[in-house]
């Protein structure tokens, strides 16, 4: 590192700041009294004047010199920093050497407002760094004993068993297989209470394991764990500069030949030079460069403490302007994962739980995920399995199982009908209400009859309806793009309140649906979360990804990942998004109109360099605390938190409709013996 560059870093700290602001002191009250002190040097026989203004300028004034000139030479950039020095040296010229250290200290107070703003705002991304765990509890077992050893979270390696005691940071990504606890996973997932755990459960690098000792085999170690994703995303969304701070710079560029313009014809107009420099002074664009970049980084720290992560400024300034927004169903409207919906008995000696029952066993030996979910779904109701035996499947058909000594067959219309059973209408009628509701469907026959269906579906995120009907209250379009069939897609739709429904797509068509929407003059935001959302999010002027859930290539093509797959935060994000960009705004109206004023005092004499001074560099002061002010408001809708309470207390009230009537087959469960009416 340079002489210079070190002396750069020296000057610009807060403590030498604060000294330069010391001497600054006597040097307004010699100002304001007409006197300065003197200074008998001996060796050469004179006196000398010396107002301590010169420290606070050598202290404040260098720094803003050697940008200027860095930037100049190195960089060919005419900067804000250049019209600061070219004010300094001005006002040093006249004998102006209070207004010279006053535009240098505050320029330097300004500064470092910025800086405490920017490290206010980056709280999260440091706690994500300080909450990386530096070892974890390894089990080794040598000739037969097992035992713990402590070792570093670096050396851990896939598949190594860790034991995480009560109170202790879980140190990488991994599965429990052994034990019960509760999990405050909230530096990940912004979840405020800890979650319930157990063995086959997923946990995160970070998070703290509260009550029971478990043991985990670790899945994703050292820069895959989440925790170290997590913080790769904070970076880079610090890395990234904004567009309109790009602007900003521009405007510096011309700033200063208009500002040297005037000043020369203040003083050919005037003939006085104390008008011409304090032009150049009040004409500085410290609070015009200072407005975004403040109001972008604080807008950033805002939404990292409430687990969104936004990786650059431009994907925040876009999103304020966002107008549509792009949906994808399963994973992200949806839980997406399959349960058991409907249970329909068609015959009266058996009951709904009796037709479960006999196709969960039936299912038992069954590897296909519908199989699969109405035996874990029966278990869950506790509902006793009969034995089942010779067990045979069919690929893309069904599955055929003796249970009880009856001869069942689980599966579509043409499995049955090639296995000699007959499908009568009211059969017919009742799954192609299904079938339009989106649902899944098994039919079960036993010794050659039908004798019931069993319905699958996704299942609906509980907050995606009122997240929808915010947007629209923010006059957003709303569309969903999926590749589900059109039944299926239009039910969910329906069920959420979006109108505009394009199903059946793959990957290019939804790229050429988000096309369509941009060239209609719409900006668009997609939000998805799997591998075949990745084109659509990179196409979209804004990409948002569900970052805990969503696939790795979803996370890397997006701009922003909600990192705990809340919908909820899609409202919270646009809010957001329209208020940094009211407040980047506002910042720069404020600044231009005190620049304007200032400009006009000073060219008819009412403002000298000094008071020029204090008045434009108040100016920017403001700035820098109306963008801190982003990082603390509150961008939550009351409305919205009411109605989720509401709606979770719902479902938990829900009573349980498995008896010896038809279960309704608009009626989704959400646990098993709970279900929530489609209208919630």
């Amino acid at each position: 590192m340079s002489f210079t560059k070190k002396l750069f870093d020296f000057f610009s700290g807060t403590a030498m700041t604060i000294i330069g602001g010391v001497f600054l002191i006597p040097s307004l009250y010699f100002f304001l009294t007409g006197s300065a002190p003197s200074f008998y040097f001996s060796l050469i026989d004179q006196t000398i004047t010396l107002d301590p203004g010169w420290i606070t300028v050598i202290i404040c004034g260098y720094p803003m010199l050697y940008l200027a000139l860095t930037r100049l030479i190195y960089q060919r950039w005419v900067s804000s920093a250049l019209l600061i020095t070219i004010a300094m040296i001005a006002s040093i010229y006249i004998g102006e050497v209070f207004a010279a250290g006053e535009v240098a200290f505050i320029m330097a107070i300004g500064a470092i407002l910025e800086e405490k703003t920017i490290e206010r705002s980056k709280k999260g991304i440091k706690k994500l760094i300080n909450l990386a765990p530096t070892q974890g509890r390894r089990l080794i077992t040598k000739n037969g004993v097992s035992s713990e050893e402590m070792i570093p979270a670096e050396t851990i390696q896939k598949g190594d068993i860790l034991r995480v005691l009560p109170g202790e940071t879980i140190p990488v990504d991994g599965e429990i297989i052994v034990g019960n606890t509760s999990v405050d996973q909230s530096i990940i997932t912004g979840e405020s209470l800890p979650v319930d755990k157990t063995a086959g459960d997923s946990v995160f690098c970070g998070t703290i394991n509260r009550f029971g000792a478990i043991d985990i085999r670790a899945t994703e170690v050292g820069e895959d764990s989440s925790l170290q994703k997590l913080i790769r995303l904070v970076q880079e969304a610090e890395n990234n500069q904004a567009p309109m701070q790009r602007i900003v710079d521009k405007w510096a560029t011309w700033l200063v030949p208009i500002a040297l313009g005037i000043a020369v014809a203040a003083y050919l107009w005037t003939g006085e030079l104390v008008r011409a420099v304090t032009v150049l002074v009040v004409f500085c664009p410290c609070a015009l460069v200072l407005a975004t970049p403040t109001s972008i980084i604080a807008a950033i720290g805002q939404a990292t403490k409430h687990g969104v992560i936004i990786k650059s400024g431009e994907a925040l300034e876009n999103m304020g302007k966002v107008d549509s927004i792009a949906f994808d169903k399963t994973g992200t409207l949806t839980h997406g994962n399959l349960e058991v919906s409907d249970v329909v008995s068609f015959d009266s000696d058996l009951s709904e739980s009796d037709i479960l029952a006999l196709t969960a066993a039936a299912e038992s030996f069954s590897e296909h995920p519908l199989g699969k979910a109405v035996t874990v779904h029966a278990k869950e109701c506790g509902l006793h399995l009969p034995e089942a035996s010779d067990f045979s499947m069919i690929p893309g058909k069904g599955i055929r199982s003796i249970v009880d000594g009856k001869s069942v067959f689980c599966g579509n219309f043409g499995f049955l009908e090639e296995n000699g059973i007959v499908i009568d209408d009211v059969v017919s009628k009742k799954s192609e209400v299904l079938r339009k509701q989106g649902k899944a469907s098994i039919l079960i026959a036993a010794d050659g009859k039908i004798i019931g269906v069993v319905a699958l579906s996704d299942t609906l995120r509980a907050a995606a309806a009122h997240m929808v009907a915010e947007l629209k209250e923010m006059n957003t379009n709303v569309v969903l793009l999926t590749g589900d069939h059109k039944q299926t897609a239009d039910y969910f739709a329906s069920k959420v309140g979006i109108t505009e429904v394009h199903s059946e797509l793959l990957p290019a068509d939804k790229v050429s649906e988000i096309q369509k929407l941009r060239n209609a003059g719409h900006v668009v935001c997609m939000i998805g979360d799997g591998v075949n959302d990745a084109p659509a999010l990179k196409t979209a002027d804004v990409g948002v990804s569900m970052g805990s859930m969503g696939s790795d290539i979803a996370i890397e093509a997006s701009d922003i990942a909600l990192m705990g797959d809340d919908i909820e935060k899609i409202p919270y994000l646009k809010r957001l998004s329209n208020a940094t960009i009211k407040t980047i705004k506002f910042n720069i109206v404020l600044s231009m109109i005190i620049n304007a004023i200032a400009i006009y005092f000073s060219v008819m004499g009412y403002l000298t360099p000094v008071t020029g001074a204090l008045v434009h560099n108040v100016g920017s002061v403001l700035v820098v605390l109306n963008a801190a002010l982003l990082y603390d408001r509150n961008y939550e809708s009351k409305k919205n938190k009411n109605a989720n309470k509401n709606e979770n207390k719902n479902e938990t009230e829900a009573p349980v409709p498995v008896n010896n009537d038809k279960i309704v087959s608009n009626t989704m469960p959400t646990k098993c013996g709970r279900f929530a009416a489609d209208e919630e």
